[in-house]
C-alpha cells in the first residue's frame, strides 16, 4: 500500500514530538542530578549537627537552623567576612589582569608579523605541560624574596600569565575579521589603537566568557592563597572554610553555611554571564 503525503507528514510530526519529549525528559533528569549538591548544601546549612550526622535521614530539618546564617561572622576564630572581600579583590583583580596580559599576548601572536612568533607560541603551549607542583616552589621562594608574603600582590601577580588562556585568545583573534584592523590601519591607527579601539570592542562577548572562567578559578583556588596568605587578615575564602575542619573537631553545620555563602557570587556571575560563556568558547574554533 502506498503512503501518502499526509500520512508521512504525521509521522514525521509525531517521530519529531517523541524525540523532544525525551531530550526535555533526558534534560530534566540531568537538571535534578544537578540540582543534588545544591539541595544537600542548603539542607545542611540549615540543619544541627546531628541532624546531619544521624541515622535518620530526613528530607528537610524539623526545626530549620535560621540563625546559622549569621554564624560563619560571628566566629571570632575566623574572619569570615575578610576573606570573602579578599577573594573578591583577589577574584576581580586577576581576572582583569589576565584578561589584559594573555589578550594583548594572544593578539601579538595572531596579528603581528614576527619569524619567532610560532616559535613563541609553541613555548606557551610547552608551559601547559609542566606540572604545577614542579613551580610551586620556585614561585613561592621568589615570592618571598620580593616581601609580597600576605599581600595582594603576591596572590595575585604570579598568576596573571596563562597558557592556556593565552592559547584561547590567539584561535580566536585569528578568526577575528582582518577587514575592520585593515580598515583602523587606514585611519591611522597602529596595533595598540586596532587592538584598543578595533577588536576589544567587537569582542566583548568572548572577553566576557574568559572572565568568567578565570573568575571562577581565581575564587576557588586554594593552594597558593593558603601558602601565600600565612597571616588570617590575608586568608581567602577557600583558606577560611578549611579552617572549620581539624583534627579534633568538625562544625559539620558551619563549613555547609559558610560554604552555601561563598557561592553566591559564583552564582551570580555564571547566571549571568553563562550566554557569554558557551558563546565565546564555541568561538575559540573558528579558525585553527
Amino acid at each position: 500500500m502506498t503512503t501518502t503525503v499526509p500520512e508521512t507528514r504525521k509521522r514525521a510530526r509525531r517521530g519529531g514530538l517523541m524525540s523532544s519529549t525525551g531530550l526535555y525528559i533526558a534534560a530534566g533528569v540531568a537538571a535534578l542530578l544537578f540540582l543534588i549538591p545544591f539541595y544537600l548544601l542548603v539542607r545542611n546549612a540549615l540543619s544541627t549537627d546531628p541532624e546531619i550526622t544521624g541515622e535518620n535521614w530526613k528530607f528537610f530539618p524539623t526545626h530549620v537552623q535560621w540563625g546559622n546564617l549569621t554564624e560563619p561572622f560571628d566566629d571570632p576564630t575566623v574572619d569570615f567576612g575578610r576573606s570573602m572581600w579578599n577573594s573578591l579583590v583577589v577574584g576581580i583583580l586577576h581576572t582583569v589582569g589576565t584578561l589584559l596580559v594573555c589578550s594583548l599576548a594572544g593578539y601579538a601572536l595572531a596579528r603581528i608579523p614576527y619569524r619567532h612568533a610560532n616559535k613563541i607560541f609553541y613555548g606557551v603551549l610547552v608551559t601547559l605541560m609542566v606540572p604545577t607542583a614542579v613551580t610551586f616552589v620556585p614561585s613561592f621562594v621568589l615570592v618571598s624574596s620580593l616581601g609580597w608574603v600576605d599581600s595582594y600582590r603576591g596572590l595575585i601577580i604570579p598568576g596573571l600569565f596563562s597558557g592556556f588562556t593565552c592559547f584561547l585568545f590567539r584561535q580566536y583573534f585569528l578568526g577575528f575579521p582582518k577587514e575592520l584592523e585593515e580598515a583602523a590601519r587606514v585611519d591611522g591607527l597602529g596595533h595598540w589603537g586596532a587592538y584598543w579601539r578595533v577588536v576589544v570592542p567587537n569582542s566583548l562577548n568572548f572577553f566576557a566568557a574568559i572572565a568568567t572562567i578565570t573568575f571562577i578559578n581565581g575564587w576557588n583556588s586554594f593552594l597558593w592563597p593558603l601558602v601565600i596568605g600565612q597571616d588570617p587578615s590575608a586568608w581567602t575564602v577557600q583558606v577560611a572554610l578549611s579552617s572549620y575542619m581539624t583534627n579534633q573537631t568538625v562544625n559539620y553545620h558551619l563549613i555547609f553555611m559558610a560554604t552555601a555563602i561563598s557561592i553566591l557570587p559564583l552564582l551570580f556571575v555564571f547566571l549571568f554571564l553563562q550566554r557569554w560563556l558557551v558563546q565565546g568558547i564555541a568561538q575559540t574554533g573558528i579558525k585553527g
